[in-house]
């Protein structure tokens, strides 16, 4: 089989990673990839949300399964493209339509989706500039600190969590009134603060069946004791050690069960995965947010302790045959540290030279997460840089292994947390 894999990062590099082990594969083709994927994979340099160039090479290469890494052209409607077009419906794409992934392109159609399907999740209400003042109003009737999050897609950094009311009625209107987060924010959801342990799960779906993979934990600060500025993520961990079979059965009772039945009962298209953003608050879980894709680095830990054969999986799951798959996992943990560049997530230089790759044992996959080649040299191309994954009995075994070999590579203004997992300590 020939598989395009829509993306850059280090998300798509896992997946290429997965898919060629499969008896299954033939070629893998990935838009626009990085220097990782070239290795694996043929990089086409096309724009993600270009449709008619993607459909273009998909024809030309003779693609027969479309996987589309990130969030946007899944919210611009690439499965509904794909799915409209005579010459691609042969085509198995993996993603939501359009109306699927409203789930996360839109904070207020997502909280609306849970409170439908009875969903547990953070009191809220939406705001436009129109009803600035009763979102001021709502906010006085809070207890702090207080979350607002842009409604639309803000590339992770559309939410503030503020203590000071004030300065909370500020940024409301800043978001609302001054567009601070653009489009994103011409809708405001402000909702209550949830206090606890953030977790994520994932499921995979056909629309009807579903499979829950590995738990994960991301950290997300840039500074060590989660401190500083949000990033796309530091690192992670998989699976969740307070994740236990009781949490676990309630999570999936409580949310992935009624979120699937939502799906069906709304008729909603949707083959691919369903990121649950999770909060644990005392012993109960609660959705923080829903994504219509795999994570990043989430998919860095999860997809390697897949051992089933993901092409067939993908492949049954685009055929509605979700439920004849075996899903055998791996037993071990597994962690990922991202190598970013100095500055990120503000200023930062690419073009930097990546030294000491060769030098890292088989203990570690190192996937690409902002790098491109030129001639012989491998650069950095983002602030994500690199993510290096590693596995161990428990996630401490699986760390010390990871630094040691993240130790090995150099470039200039390398930076990485050391302080992963240490808030793990405390609740398990």
């Amino acid at each position: 089989m020939n598989t395009l894999i829509i993306g850059s990062g280090g998300r798509e590099h896992a997946l290429a990673n997965q898919i060629s082990k499969s008896p299954l594969n033939n070629k893998i083709f990935v838009s626009p990839g990085n220097a990782g994927t070239a290795k694996i994979a043929t990089n086409l340099n096309i724009d993600t949300t270009d449709f008619e160039a993607i459909k273009k090479e998909v024809l030309y290469h003779d693609i027969q399964m479309l996987i589309i890494g990130p969030e946007k052209p899944l919210v611009d409607g690439l499965y509904d493209f794909f799915k409209n077009d005579k010459d691609l419906q042969h085509v198995k794409v993996i993603g939501p339509s359009k109306r699927g992934a409203t789930l996360e392109g839109s904070k207020e159609r997502a909280k609306e989706f849970m409170a439908n399907h009875k969903i547990p999740t953070a009191a809220y209400e939406a705001f436009t500039k129109e009803s600035l003042a009763a979102g001021k109003k709502f906010l006085e009737q809070l207890k702090p600190p207080y979350v607002l999050k842009a409604d639309g897609l803000a590339a992770g950094k559309g939410v503030l969590i503020l203590e000071d009311l004030e300065e909370a009625k500020t940024e409301l209107e800043n978001m609302l009134m001054h567009e601070k987060f653009g489009e994103a924010s011409k809708t405001v959801v402000i909702e209550e603060f949830l206090d606890g342990i953030e977790l994520s799960v994932f499921a995979l779906t056909d629309g009807k069946n579903y499979k829950i993979l590995p738990t994960a934990k991301d950290y997300k600060r840039i500074g060590e004791g989660d401190t500083g500025l949000n990033t796309g993520g530091m690192g992670a961990i998989s699976p969740v050690p307070f994740a236990d079979k009781k949490f676990m059965q309630k999570i999936e009772e409580r949310i992935v069960k009624p979120t699937i039945q939502g799906i069906i009962e709304e008729k909603i298209d949707y083959k691919g995965f369903v990121f649950f953003g999770l909060i644990k608050v005392d012993e109960d879980p609660y959705v923080i947010e829903y994504n219509v894709r795999m994570g990043d680095p989430e998919a860095e830990v999860v997809l390697p302790l897949i051992k089933t054969d993901l092409l067939e999986i993908f492949s049954k799951l685009s055929d509605g045959k979700l439920a004849e798959i075996d899903l055998i996992l791996d037993k071990r943990t597994a962690t990922t540290l991202m190598l970013v560049s100095g500055g990120y997530p503000e200023a930062y230089e690419k073009g930097k030279e990546i030294k000491g790759l060769e030098e890292v044992s088989s203990e570690a996959i190192v996937f690409h997460a902002g790098t491109r080649l030129e001639e012989d040299k491998i650069l950095t191309n983002g602030g994500r840089v690199l993510a290096v994954t590693t596995f161990g009995e428990d996630y401490k075994k699986a760390l010390s292994v990871g630094y040691r070999q993240a130790d090995k590579i150099k470039f200039d203004k390398i930076y990485y947390r050391k302080d992963l997992g240490k808030d793990l300590e405390e609740t398990h």
